[in-house]
């Protein structure tokens, strides 16, 4: 696994980025770092600054806000399949007592 950037490097090349009027490509290139690494960087620091991604056909927030919602929708669905097991674990228990024999 390679080293991670520092954190001071990764701000200056953020700000370097977003400042400049070249594309991603070229200022990644100018780092020497991948054009993904610097995306993954520029969404962390959108994050931590809360901002949130622009989608074209969506509002600001619909990216961080469907990424959300799917989160808690995948933890409810696993609950209620938990909960599901459970009945029919019960449901059997109790059918074995009431079949005659």
């Amino acid at each position: 696994m390679p080293t991670p950037f520092p954190e001071e490097f990764r701000r200056d090349v953020v700000a370097v980025a977003r400042q400049s009027g070249r594309s991603r490509a070229e200022a990644a290139r100018s780092f020497g770092i991948s054009e993904s690494c610097l995306g993954r960087w520029l969404k962390m620091a959108d994050r931590g600054n809360g901002k949130t991604a622009q989608s074209s056909d969506s509002g600001p927030t619909a990216g961080v806000d469907l990424e959300v919602e799917n989160r808690e929708l995948r933890k409810r669905a696993k609950q209620l399949e938990q909960e599901n097991e459970i009945l029919r674990r019960a449901t059997a228990y109790f059918a074995r007592d009431v079949l005659p024999k």
